[in-house]
């Protein structure tokens, strides 16, 4: 399918499929940030509550050329921003959340009702408002009052544990927690539509990792637990990086018609007898020397095409910079070249989802903090 032909459809009057939700965000750091900038990416009208001539967000280092935070620009574009101290301005907000749909925060439990913000505060002024907390470990349970960190709930998770006691180098539980609060979200409101009722949703990180970790925490529950593996798998052989000439691969047969290719391509006949998955993983080194030998001695580039060709699952292992050029991730507008509040421009990751009808993109960088307050507060229509 040709680009022009996937969007052939699309509609120009519209931000994205969630046009006309208007979400307040009172969140802080990235997992709550996280959730609502797949909805602002989606179309959403999100006002971001923030403290007046506040930096949250603006972490080291700066996007070159711009002066402003990789950090702060990469989940706060598309929302506007409202200087409020919700600890002196609780009235305020309670005046915004009439008019809201959503309400997204990601405080300690307790935190904006003891402000006289949290969900019993907003449902008395909305009493229909969607109201979505995201914590470290949940609006109930023995140990929801511990604070929490990334690094901290990939540790408590198990996840940290099966990577070699190494974290992930992405914010994986607040990543997460985001993608599973932007799903709640939605079917909140999806339920409200139906039914008119609003409801309060609680995500816990912990929760969204352990949702999120293909079913492991069963086997371990049962008495089987995964045990580290690095790049393979207990399942599949091979599935592994393999160094090349110049560089290294990483491959996996999964399938026996697959393995029966790969065998033809190495060259080597007498591993056709591992006819099945089960009796590959009992000789795991046999095979893993044999395409570790084959790869050792040919180019990446060759390798590639070999497999390719062969109908097998292989990739390069790249780094960043060079997937930043990919001629596929820029037609895939994964980097789009965006204004932000100072004039500069950066190219800031575009959202993932595809909508044929209601197209997204970036639409524009993160405002300065406070930097829409007047507009916000005075505006009787939303935008």
């Amino acid at each position: 399918m040709r680009r022009e032909d996937f969007y052939r459809e699309a509609r120009s009057d519209v931000d994205g499929p969630l046009h006309g939700i208007r979400v307040l965000d009172v969140t802080r750091v990235w997992s709550g940030p996280q959730a609502t900038c797949v909805l602002a990416d989606m179309g959403a009208d999100v006002i971001r509550v923030e403290l007046p001539n506040g930096r949250d967000g603006d972490v080291p280092p700066n996007i070159p050329g711009t002066g402003l935070s990789w950090f702060r620009e990469s989940v706060n574009r598309n929302k506007r921003s409202v200087g409020l101290d919700l600890r002196e301005s609780a009235s305020a907000f309670l005046d915004l959340v009439r008019d809201a749909d959503l309400v997204v925060e990601n405080y300690r439990p307790g935190t904006l009702s003891g402000w006289g913000a949290g969900y019993e505060d907003c449902r008395k002024v909305k009493p229909d408002i969607i109201f979505v907390s995201i914590t470290g470990w949940g609006q109930y349970g023995t140990g929801i009052d511990r604070p929490a960190y990334d690094p901290a709930v990939q540790a408590a998770s198990g996840w940290m544990a099966l990577n070699g006691d190494t974290r992930a180098p992405t914010f994986l539980a607040d990543e997460l927690a985001g993608l599973h609060a932007a799903i709640g979200a939605l079917a909140a409101l999806n339920h409200r539509h139906r039914t008119g009722e609003g409801q309060h949703v609680d995500v816990a990180m912990l929760d969204a990792v352990l949702a999120s970790s293909c079913g492991l925490l069963t086997l371990a529950a049962a008495g089987a637990p995964p045990v580290p593996m690095g790049n393979e798998t207990d399942f599949v052989v091979p599935s592994n990086v393999y160094p090349c000439q110049d560089g290294s691969v990483y491959l996996a047969v999964a399938l026996n018609k697959h393995w029966r290719a790969l065998v033809a391509l190495l060259g080597q006949p007498d591993l056709a007898r591992h006819t099945t998955n089960v009796d590959r993983l009992a000789h795991r080194g046999e095979i893993n020397t044999a395409v570790a030998s084959w790869c050792a001695e040919r180019p990446v580039a060759f390798v590639i095409k070999a497999f390719t060709e062969a109908g097998l699952v292989a990739e390069r292992i790249r780094p960043l910079a060079e997937v930043a050029t990919d001629p596929h991730v820029l037609e895939r507008d994964m980097l789009q070249n965006t204004r932000l509040h100072n004039g500069t421009v950066a190219p800031l990751t575009g959202p993932a989802a595809k909508f044929s009808r209601t197209p997204t993109k970036v639409r524009f960088g993160a405002s300065a903090p406070g930097a829409d307050t007047e507009s916000v507060l005075t505006q009787e229509t939303r935008i």
